[in-house]
């Protein structure tokens, strides 16, 4: 089995983000280089940069791109200007909380320079690296004590793996620990409609590491359970409520649905960052709705007649009756004992 690279899906080089356009994968490898705030703003909501754990990393890095346009040594005349920019950084999508909580992390080291915005934004990067590994340690034994038997099955949703995060992943690094110790048979790989997160992104890095896998449309996947093709289902999060209600890309609440009704786990891998504990229950939390066309068109070739309106959500809640657990770098949280 091949080792996926080491490298973080994004980086500081000479006062510029680097980073991979995920909207050419998988067919080309472009690098983003971001100068500006702007940029920053404009791949996260293009989707050039995505993945919870990834776009916070990104809009922390923005805030030290801000601070250097705007902060020259010794002056606190520009920090207006970098808050105006942390803010439309914070906002660039809702629903991910790890966004809005990276760039406040950074940004409360402003006043003690650009030097320091960006200190702390890199160590950001370094910390979650070193969450991805306790993270998928914990999600690995979860599997193992919920499916005893070996190799598995295995049925993910979007991407959430080194595209996502800064190191291997949460859900996907998971699942490639797993293959690399030699249980995994296959991976079922939901494409992730509407723009194919799954078949584009998940899709690729297994093929790099070597892992077994198959696409499937989002559809089919209650049908593979029922026709025992499914073991395990692990997904990623975005925002996890205090109760335990998570939001994941859309499809995820009809996943757990199925699950729980052929009684097979479904397990959540996310970092601490993506809790949210000053929201009581999944209501509260403010889903991003995306454009029409992504919808009603496929790539730029239109597939519905014109004037057709859409319904687009980015995201659904999945609440904490159907997730059999939720993991992170701090241990395995059983969904009863957080609703208690």
């Amino acid at each position: 089995m091949s080792k996926p690279s080491d490298q973080p899906s994004l980086r500081w080089e000479d006062h510029t983000i680097v980073t991979l356009d995920q909207r050419a994968l998988p067919h080309e490898r472009l690098l983003l280089r971001l100068d500006t705030v702007d940029d920053v703003i404009t791949a996260v909501t293009t989707l050039a940069v995505r993945g919870a754990p990834s776009i916070g990393l990104a809009g922390a890095l923005g805030v030290a791109l801000s601070a250097y346009a705007h902060c020259s040594p010794g002056s606190t005349g520009g920090q207006q200007a970098v808050r105006a920019d942390a803010q439309r950084l914070a906002a660039a999508r809702p629903t991910a909380v790890n966004l809005a909580w990276a760039v406040d992390r950074a940004l409360g080291r402003l006043a003690d320079g650009p030097d320091a915005v960006l200190a702390e934004a890199t160590a950001m990067i370094e910390e979650d690296r070193e969450v991805n590994r306790q993270m998928v340690a914990h999600a690995v034994q979860a599997v193992r004590d919920r499916c005893p038997q070996r190799p598995l099955r295995l049925l993910t949703h979007c991407n959430t793996g080194r595209l996502a995060t800064a190191a291997v992943g949460t859900a996907l690094g998971t699942i490639l620990a797993l293959a690399d110790a030699g249980e995994v048979t296959e991976v079922l790989v939901d494409e992730t409609r509407p723009l194919l997160q799954g078949a584009r992104l998940t899709a690729w890095e297994l093929a790099e590491a070597g892992v077994p896998h198959r696409v499937c449309v989002d559809s089919a996947a209650a049908a593979a359970m029922r026709q025992g093709l499914v073991d395990c289902v692990l997904v990623g999060a975005d925002r996890i409520t205090a109760r335990g209600d998570v939001a994941n890309k859309i499809g995820t609440y009809g996943l757990a649905i199925a699950a729980a009704h052929h009684d097979i786990p479904f397990i959540v891998v996310a970092p601490e960052s993506s809790w949210d504990r000053s929201l009581a229950d999944g209501r509260d939390i403010v889903i991003e709705e995306r454009a029409a066309d992504e919808v009603t068109s496929f790539g730029a070739v239109r597939t519905t007649p014109r004037g057709t309106r859409a319904y687009n959500p980015a995201f659904d809640v999945t609440p904490a009756s159907l997730i059999t657990a939720i993991v992170s770098e701090h241990g395995v949280h059983h969904a009863s004992e957080v609703r208690t």
